[in-house]
Protein backbone atom coordinates (compact mmCIF):
# COMPACT_ATOMS: atom_id res chain seq x y z
CA UNK A 1 0.00 0.00 0.00
CA UNK A 2 1.20 3.40 -1.05
CA UNK A 3 -0.19 6.92 -0.43
CA UNK A 4 -0.12 10.07 -2.57
CA UNK A 5 -0.91 13.74 -2.03
CA UNK A 6 -1.66 15.54 -4.93
CA UNK A 7 -1.72 19.72 -5.02
CA UNK A 8 -5.04 21.09 -5.48
CA UNK A 9 -3.70 25.04 -5.18
CA UNK A 10 -4.09 25.23 -8.73
CA UNK A 11 -8.06 24.70 -9.01
CA UNK A 12 -11.53 25.85 -7.87
CA UNK A 13 -12.51 23.05 -5.53
CA UNK A 14 -15.83 24.40 -6.71
CA UNK A 15 -15.76 24.09 -10.47
CA UNK A 16 -13.14 20.93 -10.01
CA UNK A 17 -15.67 18.37 -7.83
CA UNK A 18 -18.45 20.29 -8.38
CA UNK A 19 -22.01 20.78 -6.42
CA UNK A 20 -21.87 18.40 -2.79
CA UNK A 21 -18.51 17.41 -4.53
CA UNK A 22 -20.42 15.12 -6.81
CA UNK A 23 -17.89 14.68 -9.31
CA UNK A 24 -15.41 13.43 -6.41
CA UNK A 25 -17.75 10.97 -5.78
CA UNK A 26 -18.53 9.90 -9.41
CA UNK A 27 -14.18 9.79 -9.16
CA UNK A 28 -14.34 7.17 -6.31
CA UNK A 29 -17.10 4.83 -8.01
CA UNK A 30 -14.42 4.84 -11.09
CA UNK A 31 -11.40 4.02 -8.49
CA UNK A 32 -12.93 1.87 -6.11
CA UNK A 33 -9.88 0.06 -5.41
CA UNK A 34 -8.48 3.23 -3.67
CA UNK A 35 -9.26 5.30 -0.75
CA UNK A 36 -9.87 9.02 -2.07
CA UNK A 37 -9.77 12.23 0.62
CA UNK A 38 -9.90 16.19 0.32
CA UNK A 39 -8.12 17.71 2.94
CA UNK A 40 -7.98 21.44 2.55
CA UNK A 41 -5.69 22.03 -0.82
CA UNK A 42 -4.79 18.45 -0.64
CA UNK A 43 -5.98 15.19 -2.79
CA UNK A 44 -4.91 12.07 -0.95
CA UNK A 45 -4.93 8.57 -2.52
CA UNK A 46 -4.10 5.19 -0.76
CA UNK A 47 -4.14 1.90 -2.19
CA UNK A 48 -2.26 -0.44 -4.67
CA UNK A 49 1.05 1.00 -6.22
CA UNK A 50 -0.68 -0.11 -9.34
CA UNK A 51 -4.04 1.70 -8.99
CA UNK A 52 -2.75 4.48 -7.21
CA UNK A 53 -0.38 5.00 -10.55
CA UNK A 54 -3.22 4.68 -12.89
CA UNK A 55 -4.88 7.25 -10.79
CA UNK A 56 -2.19 9.82 -10.68
CA UNK A 57 -2.36 9.40 -14.85
CA UNK A 58 -6.10 9.97 -15.25
CA UNK A 59 -5.76 13.15 -12.95
CA UNK A 60 -3.03 14.65 -14.61
CA UNK A 61 -5.35 14.30 -17.37
CA UNK A 62 -8.55 15.67 -16.13
CA UNK A 63 -6.65 18.75 -15.20
CA UNK A 64 -5.39 19.41 -18.41
CA UNK A 65 -8.91 19.15 -19.43
CA UNK A 66 -9.77 21.75 -16.60
CA UNK A 67 -7.30 23.99 -17.77
CA UNK A 68 -9.37 24.32 -20.92
CA UNK A 69 -12.63 23.92 -19.93
CA UNK A 70 -13.46 25.00 -16.37
CA UNK A 71 -16.69 22.99 -15.82
CA UNK A 72 -16.15 19.30 -15.00
CA UNK A 73 -18.91 17.14 -16.52
CA UNK A 74 -19.31 13.32 -16.00
CA UNK A 75 -18.66 13.46 -19.76
CA UNK A 76 -15.47 15.02 -19.15
CA UNK A 77 -14.30 12.53 -16.56
CA UNK A 78 -15.51 9.91 -18.36
CA UNK A 79 -12.67 11.43 -21.46
CA UNK A 80 -10.28 11.43 -19.19
CA UNK A 81 -10.51 7.91 -17.60
CA UNK A 82 -10.91 6.81 -20.92
CA UNK A 83 -7.89 8.69 -22.13
CA UNK A 84 -9.86 10.00 -24.64
CA UNK A 85 -8.89 13.72 -27.01
CA UNK A 86 -10.78 16.38 -25.97
CA UNK A 87 -11.23 18.80 -29.13
CA UNK A 88 -8.88 22.01 -28.26
CA UNK A 89 -10.35 25.69 -29.79
CA UNK A 90 -7.78 28.04 -29.94
CA UNK A 91 -6.63 29.49 -26.66
CA UNK A 92 -6.47 32.38 -28.48
CA UNK A 93 -9.79 32.49 -29.71
CA UNK A 94 -11.33 31.38 -26.08
CA UNK A 95 -12.49 33.93 -23.64
CA UNK A 96 -13.84 31.38 -21.07
CA UNK A 97 -15.88 28.68 -21.28
CA UNK A 98 -19.36 29.39 -20.18
CA UNK A 99 -21.78 27.37 -17.08
CA UNK A 100 -22.91 25.04 -19.55
CA UNK A 101 -19.28 24.18 -21.07
CA UNK A 102 -19.59 25.73 -23.99
CA UNK A 103 -17.08 28.35 -25.42
CA UNK A 104 -17.45 32.35 -25.44
CA UNK A 105 -15.68 34.18 -27.63
CA UNK A 106 -15.83 37.48 -29.99
CA UNK A 107 -17.44 36.44 -33.16
CA UNK A 108 -16.92 39.56 -35.63
CA UNK A 109 -14.45 41.41 -36.01
CA UNK A 110 -15.34 44.23 -33.97
CA UNK A 111 -15.75 41.90 -30.91
CA UNK A 112 -11.96 41.24 -31.37
CA UNK A 113 -10.96 44.20 -31.81
CA UNK A 114 -12.33 44.81 -28.05
CA UNK A 115 -10.43 41.87 -27.07
CA UNK A 116 -7.05 43.10 -28.64
CA UNK A 117 -7.72 46.76 -27.58
CA UNK A 118 -7.90 46.07 -23.58
CA UNK A 119 -4.78 44.28 -23.34
CA UNK A 120 -2.90 47.19 -24.88
CA UNK A 121 -4.93 49.93 -23.01
CA UNK A 122 -6.63 50.49 -19.99
CA UNK A 123 -9.73 52.22 -21.22
CA UNK A 124 -12.16 51.03 -23.75
CA UNK A 125 -15.66 52.93 -25.19
CA UNK A 126 -17.36 50.17 -27.15
CA UNK A 127 -20.00 51.99 -29.05
CA UNK A 128 -22.84 50.42 -30.86
CA UNK A 129 -26.18 49.18 -31.78
CA UNK A 130 -28.45 46.71 -29.77
CA UNK A 131 -27.17 43.02 -30.04
CA UNK A 132 -23.55 43.67 -31.11
CA UNK A 133 -22.08 41.69 -28.44
CA UNK A 134 -20.71 44.60 -26.44
CA UNK A 135 -21.69 44.01 -22.76
CA UNK A 136 -21.35 39.97 -23.32
CA UNK A 137 -18.01 40.59 -24.96
CA UNK A 138 -17.12 43.10 -22.07
CA UNK A 139 -18.64 40.60 -19.33
CA UNK A 140 -16.66 37.71 -20.85
CA UNK A 141 -13.27 39.62 -20.69
CA UNK A 142 -14.19 40.55 -17.13
CA UNK A 143 -14.48 36.82 -16.08
CA UNK A 144 -11.23 35.26 -18.04
CA UNK A 145 -9.33 38.73 -16.71
CA UNK A 146 -10.51 37.29 -12.88
CA UNK A 147 -10.21 33.75 -13.41
CA UNK A 148 -6.76 34.49 -15.03
CA UNK A 149 -6.38 36.37 -11.54
CA UNK A 150 -5.23 39.79 -13.59
CA UNK A 151 -7.57 41.60 -11.58
CA UNK A 152 -8.75 40.94 -8.10
CA UNK A 153 -12.72 41.83 -8.77
CA UNK A 154 -15.21 42.90 -11.02
CA UNK A 155 -17.89 45.61 -10.62
CA UNK A 156 -20.35 46.03 -13.58
CA UNK A 157 -22.35 49.26 -13.57
CA UNK A 158 -25.29 50.70 -15.17
CA UNK A 159 -26.96 54.17 -14.72
CA UNK A 160 -30.71 53.76 -12.92
CA UNK A 161 -32.66 54.59 -15.78
CA UNK A 162 -35.76 53.78 -17.02
CA UNK A 163 -36.16 52.78 -20.59
CA UNK A 164 -39.16 54.86 -21.53
CA UNK A 165 -41.47 53.49 -19.09
CA UNK A 166 -42.67 54.94 -15.20
CA UNK A 167 -41.94 51.76 -13.22
CA UNK A 168 -43.57 53.61 -10.29
CA UNK A 169 -43.15 52.73 -6.90
CA UNK A 170 -41.24 49.28 -6.79
CA UNK A 171 -41.88 46.54 -3.42
CA UNK A 172 -38.94 45.06 -1.54
CA UNK A 173 -35.52 47.02 0.13
CA UNK A 174 -32.92 48.81 -2.22
CA UNK A 175 -31.63 45.60 -3.79
CA UNK A 176 -35.13 44.98 -5.17
CA UNK A 177 -36.03 48.10 -6.59
CA UNK A 178 -32.65 48.22 -8.03
CA UNK A 179 -31.96 45.02 -9.53
CA UNK A 180 -34.31 45.28 -12.68
CA UNK A 181 -32.27 47.99 -13.48
CA UNK A 182 -29.02 45.64 -13.60
CA UNK A 183 -30.97 42.46 -14.41
CA UNK A 184 -29.11 42.50 -18.46
CA UNK A 185 -25.65 41.80 -16.48
CA UNK A 186 -26.41 39.53 -13.95
CA UNK A 187 -28.08 37.06 -17.47
CA UNK A 188 -24.30 37.55 -19.08
CA UNK A 189 -22.71 36.43 -15.64
CA UNK A 190 -25.11 33.30 -15.43
CA UNK A 191 -24.22 32.62 -18.96
CA UNK A 192 -20.25 32.80 -17.91
CA UNK A 193 -20.11 31.45 -14.27
CA UNK A 194 -22.34 28.55 -12.62
CA UNK A 195 -25.22 30.06 -10.38
CA UNK A 196 -23.15 28.59 -7.14
CA UNK A 197 -20.01 30.36 -8.58
CA UNK A 198 -21.58 33.54 -8.79
CA UNK A 199 -23.60 33.40 -5.68
CA UNK A 200 -19.69 32.87 -4.20
CA UNK A 201 -18.10 35.60 -5.61
CA UNK A 202 -21.12 37.85 -5.16
CA UNK A 203 -21.17 37.04 -1.42
CA UNK A 204 -17.17 37.79 -1.09
CA UNK A 205 -17.75 40.85 -3.16
CA UNK A 206 -15.08 39.61 -5.43
CA UNK A 207 -18.07 40.60 -8.31
CA UNK A 208 -20.13 43.69 -7.63
CA UNK A 209 -22.71 45.34 -9.63
CA UNK A 210 -24.44 48.17 -8.87
CA UNK A 211 -25.77 51.53 -9.99
CA UNK A 212 -23.28 54.22 -11.50
CA UNK A 213 -24.28 56.42 -8.11
CA UNK A 214 -23.10 54.12 -6.09
CA UNK A 215 -19.42 54.46 -7.94
CA UNK A 216 -19.13 58.20 -6.08
CA UNK A 217 -16.01 58.98 -4.18
CA UNK A 218 -14.59 55.63 -4.98
CA UNK A 219 -11.30 54.00 -6.18
CA UNK A 220 -11.43 51.06 -8.23
CA UNK A 221 -7.84 49.27 -8.05
CA UNK A 222 -6.91 46.37 -9.25
CA UNK A 223 -10.56 45.71 -10.70
CA UNK A 224 -12.19 45.30 -14.13
CA UNK A 225 -14.55 47.79 -14.82
CA UNK A 226 -17.55 47.69 -16.53
CA UNK A 227 -19.55 50.73 -17.47
CA UNK A 228 -23.05 49.69 -19.14
CA UNK A 229 -26.05 51.27 -20.66
CA UNK A 230 -23.45 54.26 -20.63
CA UNK A 231 -25.79 56.91 -23.22
CA UNK A 232 -27.90 56.72 -20.24
CA UNK A 233 -25.23 59.25 -18.29
CA UNK A 234 -24.70 62.59 -18.60
CA UNK A 235 -21.48 64.12 -18.89
CA UNK A 236 -20.31 64.82 -15.01
CA UNK A 237 -21.64 61.65 -14.26
CA UNK A 238 -19.42 60.01 -16.63
CA UNK A 239 -16.23 62.36 -15.35
CA UNK A 240 -17.24 61.37 -11.54
CA UNK A 241 -17.01 57.74 -13.35
CA UNK A 242 -14.17 57.38 -15.42
CA UNK A 243 -11.73 59.39 -12.64
CA UNK A 244 -12.69 56.52 -10.10
CA UNK A 245 -9.91 54.34 -11.90
CA UNK A 246 -6.96 53.62 -9.76
CA UNK A 247 -4.05 51.30 -10.87
CA UNK A 248 -4.00 48.16 -12.35
CA UNK A 249 -7.74 48.87 -13.56
CA UNK A 250 -9.28 47.74 -16.46
CA UNK A 251 -12.50 49.87 -17.80
CA UNK A 252 -14.53 49.27 -20.51
CA UNK A 253 -17.48 51.74 -21.06
CA UNK A 254 -20.19 50.35 -23.44
CA UNK A 255 -23.38 52.19 -25.10
CA UNK A 256 -25.50 52.68 -27.91
CA UNK A 257 -26.51 56.47 -28.83
CA UNK A 258 -29.76 55.65 -30.59
CA UNK A 259 -31.28 54.40 -27.56
CA UNK A 260 -31.05 57.05 -24.89
CA UNK A 261 -33.66 56.76 -22.28
CA UNK A 262 -32.44 60.39 -20.08
CA UNK A 263 -35.40 62.41 -19.10
CA UNK A 264 -36.57 65.11 -21.58
CA UNK A 265 -33.87 68.21 -22.43
CA UNK A 266 -31.56 65.99 -20.42
CA UNK A 267 -29.01 65.14 -23.38
CA UNK A 268 -26.53 61.89 -22.73
CA UNK A 269 -22.78 62.50 -22.25
CA UNK A 270 -21.57 59.46 -24.28
CA UNK A 271 -20.46 60.94 -27.41
CA UNK A 272 -19.62 64.68 -26.07
CA UNK A 273 -17.33 62.63 -23.53
CA UNK A 274 -15.86 60.20 -26.40
CA UNK A 275 -15.14 63.52 -28.59
CA UNK A 276 -13.18 64.97 -25.60
CA UNK A 277 -11.30 62.30 -25.24
CA UNK A 278 -10.25 60.22 -28.02
CA UNK A 279 -7.13 61.37 -28.91
CA UNK A 280 -5.87 60.86 -25.34
CA UNK A 281 -3.30 57.64 -25.39
CA UNK A 282 -3.92 54.70 -23.48
CA UNK A 283 -7.22 55.03 -24.66
CA UNK A 284 -9.32 53.44 -27.46
CA UNK A 285 -12.80 53.64 -29.25
CA UNK A 286 -14.57 51.43 -30.70
CA UNK A 287 -17.50 51.35 -32.92
CA UNK A 288 -19.46 48.50 -33.65
CA UNK A 289 -22.28 48.46 -36.47
CA UNK A 290 -24.85 46.30 -37.54
CA UNK A 291 -22.56 43.30 -39.10
CA UNK A 292 -21.87 42.67 -35.32
CA UNK A 293 -25.36 41.87 -34.06
CA UNK A 294 -25.06 38.09 -33.11
CA UNK A 295 -29.04 38.04 -31.91
CA UNK A 296 -31.75 36.93 -34.34
CA UNK A 297 -31.48 38.33 -37.54
CA UNK A 298 -34.12 40.61 -37.72
CA UNK A 299 -32.80 42.61 -35.16
CA UNK A 300 -30.23 43.49 -37.82
CA UNK A 301 -33.30 44.82 -40.01
CA UNK A 302 -35.31 46.67 -36.98
CA UNK A 303 -31.79 48.40 -36.34
CA UNK A 304 -31.72 49.35 -40.04
CA UNK A 305 -35.39 50.64 -40.26
CA UNK A 306 -34.94 53.04 -37.36
CA UNK A 307 -31.61 53.77 -38.72
CA UNK A 308 -33.20 55.10 -41.98
CA UNK A 309 -35.94 56.46 -40.90
CA UNK A 310 -33.02 58.90 -38.80
CA UNK A 311 -31.88 59.55 -41.88
CA UNK A 312 -34.84 60.71 -43.62
CA UNK A 313 -35.77 63.31 -40.78
CA UNK A 314 -32.64 64.69 -40.89
CA UNK A 315 -32.80 65.56 -44.95
CA UNK A 316 -36.09 66.92 -44.03
CA UNK A 317 -34.74 69.42 -41.40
Amino acid sequence: MIEKNINLKDVDQREFFGVNEKNLSFIETLFDTLIIAVRSDTLKVKGEEKDVEQFLSFFSRLKDIYKRIPNITGQLIMAAYNDEKIEKESDAEVLVYGANGQSVKARTKNQQKMVEEIEKKDMVFAIGPAGSGKTYTAVALAVKYLKEKRVKRIILTRPAVEAGENLGFLPGGLKDKLDPYLQPLYDALRDMLSQNKLDYLMENHTIEIAPLAFMRGRTLENSFVILDEAQNATKSQLKMFLTRMGNWSKFIITGDPTQVDLPYKQPSGLMPTVDLLKNIKGLSVIMLNDKDIVRNPLVTKIVNAFDKEKELLREKE
